[in-house]
C-alpha cells in the first residue's frame, strides 16, 4: 500500500479545505480585536482618571527627564491599586470569553477536519467511527481550555515571582543589577521551556474530545497514550510544521524591514500601515500552519495501521543461489564419497 505521510496529508488538508484556516482566523482574530479593544480602553479610562495640577503640567512641558520623572511620579502615585482590579476584571472578562469562543471553534475545526478524513480520502484501514462526531462536547472543550488559561496564568505569575526571587540577590548596600538579571533570565527561561509541554498536551487532547467524546480527564490520558504510541509521527509533524513557522517568521521580519527603511522619507503612515499588514499576513500564514499541523495529528489518529504498515517496509527476498557449490560431495570425482558421507 502507498505510504502515508501525516505532515503531507496535513498540508493537502489545509490546501483544500482553505474554509477551515478561514475559521480560525475569525474566532481567533476576534478574540484578539477584543482583547486590543480592552486594552485600549483600559488605558483611556486610567489616563482619564490620572490627577494632573498646574505644577505637574509646569513640570512636563519642561522636557527635562528628571522633571518629567518627577511630574509622572507624582501623577501616578495612589492610582496603581485601582489600575491593577480594573485589568484584572478585565484579564477575567477575556479569559472567559476566549475559553468559550475557543471551544466553540476547536469543535467546529476538527469536525470538519474529520469529516474530511473519514469521507473525503476514507481509507480501509482507518479507525473511524462515524457516529462519534455527531456531537459537540462542549464541556470537556471548555474544561481543557480553562486548564490552559490556568497553565498560561501560572506561568504568568512564576515569571513575577522569578523577578521578585532574583531581586533578593541584590541591596541597598550591595547592589548587584547584572546577578539579579542573569538569575532572573534564568528562571525565566525555564518556565518558558517548562510552560508549553502541558500546553501543548491540553491543545492536543480537544482532538479526542471531538473525535471520542471524551471527558476532559479522558481527553488527556488519551491525548498520554496517543503521544506514547505513536511518538515518531507526532514529532515529524510538529518539527516539519515548526520549521515551517521559522521560516514565515524570517520572511516576515524581512518583509517588516523594508517599510521601516524608508521610515525618514515616507510618511509615517504609509509606513505603519505597511507593517500592519505584514503582521496580518503572518499571523494568517501561521494559522494556516496550524490547522495543518492539526490536520496531521487527526491523520495519525484516524489511520494508525496505514502508518504501521507503512513503516514496516519489508526486507526484499535473498536471490535464488545459481552458482555451482563445489563443496558439494555429489559432485566429487572420489569413488564412494557421496555414499560415506
Amino acid at each position: 500500500m502507498p505510504r502515508v505521510s501525516p505532515t503531507l496529508e496535513g498540508f493537502r488538508a489545509s490546501f483544500r479545505r482553505p474554509s477551515l484556516t478561514f475559521a480560525e482566523i475569525a474566532w481567533r482574530w476576534t478574540v484578539g480585536a477584543v482583547g486590543w479593544t480592552l486594552v485600549f480602553f483600559w488605558l483611556i479610562e486610567f489616563l482619564d482618571t490620572l490627577p494632573v495640577t498646574k505644577s505637574d503640567a509646569t513640570l512636563l512641558r519642561t522636557r527635562q527627564p528628571l522633571l518629567v520623572g518627577r511630574a509622572i511620579e507624582h501623577i501616578l502615585r495612589g492610582s496603581l491599586n485601582p489600575a491593577v482590579l480594573a485589568a484584572l476584571f478585565a484579564l477575567i472578562a477575556f479569559s472567559l470569553l476566549w475559553i468559550f469562543t475557543a471551544s466553540l471553534g476547536r469543535a467546529a475545526t476538527v469536525r470538519a477536519l474529520l469529516e474530511y478524513f473519514r469521507r473525503d480520502i476514507a481509507s480501509p484501514v482507518s479507525t473511524a467511527t462515524p457516529d462519534s462526531i455527531d456531537r459537540w462536547p462542549l464541556r470537556s472543550l471548555v474544561g481543557l481550555n480553562f486548564l490552559r488559561t490556568a497553565v498560561t496564568l501560572a506561568a504568568i505569575l512564576a515569571i513575577v515571582g522569578a523577578s521578585i526571587l532574583a531581586s533578593f540577590a541584590s541591596s541597598k548596600a550591595h547592589p548587584e543589577p547584572g546577578l539579579v538579571f542573569i538569575l532572573f533570565l534564568a528562571l525565566a527561561g525555564l518556565i518558558c521551556i517548562a510552560w508549553p509541554a502541558p500546553n501543548w498536551l491540553l491543545s492536543l487532547a480537544s482532538i479526542f474530545a471531538v473525535r471520542d467524546g471524551e471527558d476532559t480527564l479522558g481527553a488527556i490520558s488519551a491525548s498520554v497514550v496517543f503521544f506514547r504510541e505513536r511518538s515518531g509521527a507526532v514529532f515529524a509533524v510538529s518539527i516539519w510544521s515548526g520549521l515551517a513557522h521559522l521560516v514565515a517568521f524570517s520572511v516576515a521580519t524581512t518583509a517588516v524591514s523594508v517599510p521601516l527603511a524608508f521610515i525618514q522619507i515616507a510618511p509615517w503612515r504609509l509606513v505603519i500601515a505597511g507593517v500592519f499588514l505584514i503582521t496580518l499576513a503572518y499571523f494568517a500564514v501561521v494559522d494556516w500552519l496550524y490547522m495543518a499541523r492539526l490536520a496531521g495529528y487527526l491523520c495519525i489518529a484516524e489511520m494508525p495501521d496505514a502508518l504501521a504498515l507503512a513503516s514496516s517496509v519489508p526486507l526484499p527476498a535473498p536471490p535464488p543461489q545459481t552458482s555451482i557449490d563445489r563443496e558439494e560431495p555429489i559432485l566429487s570425482d572420489v569413488p564412494g564419497l557421496a555414499v560415506e558421507t
